[in-house]
């Protein structure tokens, strides 16, 4: 029997009822911190040009608006098969690269299959990733991702959830080039579920989050990245994500564009202590 993971931030990031979380996600589409706009979503068989998004996880009414715009451009793209989700690891719970191998997360929207069979290319090529649930069962930073999918496409995707502890260049590094090679042969995207720097003065957070985002959508540089991160102090928690989809990208020969950064501040109007939301996009 699949193991199933059901929603644990459902009723407290995002609303716990469907209809009521359909016009929620609506209202992070329609909002002047968002797209403005409703999605369409492109089911055609065309090829797909996006590899990849940067995605905020924080409750849906102060990062909502950010993430819609990743999710809007997404839609415009067609439907990935499968979906590689790389969260941080907040809990400190389970192994240090936690990959969810088989069964169903569920929501308010339904239930989401994992892509068993891409799971196992995945674990064949690497040996820092381990089988591991406990990582998952109570981190949010995935979970919050799925309702805007779901929004989307249905339950017509995939997922692979991966949940990262060791936050090290080098465990992100091989990640990336682990998802290069497992992902060759498949429609899949991979997101980077992280905000930005968290609990300071607006105009700080915004100079720290520039000089790293700037680092991403200049040259696809992981490294500079990396750096900029640790020697800015910036407290961004999905830097390592973040850090293993750009090497996913780079390898593919994309580019990156920042769709739209906010903070907390434009929402609650409190400007002395903020978190930052980035959306980006990979696309070749």
């Amino acid at each position: 029997m699949s193991s199933l993971r059901r929603s644990f931030v459902a009723g407290q990031f995002y609303e716990n009822d469907a209809e009521a979380l359909k016009l929620q996600i609506k209202t992070c589409f329609l909002s002047k911190l968002g797209p403005k706009k409703l999605p369409t979503v492109n089911f055609t068989n065309q090829p797909r040009n996006i590899v990849g998004l940067i995605s905020p996880h924080a409750g849906y009414m102060y990062s909502g608006a950010v993430a819609a715009s990743g999710f809007f451009e997404l839609a415009q793209d067609g439907l990935p098969e499968t979906i590689v989700i790389l969260s941080p690891n907040h809990t400190g719970r389970g192994s240090g690269v936690s990959l969810m191998r088989e069964g169903i997360w569920q929501t308010p929207l339904g239930n989401i299959h994992i892509d068993t069979t891409l799971s196992d290319t995945i674990l064949s090529k690497t040996n820092i990733i381990d089988i591991d649930k406990i990582a998952h069962q109570f981190e949010h930073s995935i979970e919050v991702q799925l309702p805007f999918l779901q929004y989307l496409y249905g339950n017509k995707f995939k997922i692979i959830p991966l949940c990262i502890l060791m936050q090290d260049y080098q465990t992100a590094i091989e990640i990336g080039n682990t998802l290069t090679e497992a992902l060759t042969a498949y429609n899949a995207i991979v997101i980077a579920s992280s905000d930005m720097t968290h609990y300071e003065p607006v105009k700080q957070a915004e100079k720290k989050d520039k000089l790293a985002l700037n680092t991403i959508t200049a040259n696809l540089d992981a490294y500079r990245f990396y750096e900029t991160i640790k020697t800015q102090n910036i407290t961004a928690c999905g830097y390592a994500p973040i850090t293993a989809l750009i090497t996913y990208a780079k390898n593919l020969n994309a580019k990156a564009e920042l769709l739209n950064y906010h903070n907390s501040g434009d929402v609650s109007g409190d400007y002395s202590s903020v978190v930052g939301y980035a959306s980006a996009l990979f696309k070749k």
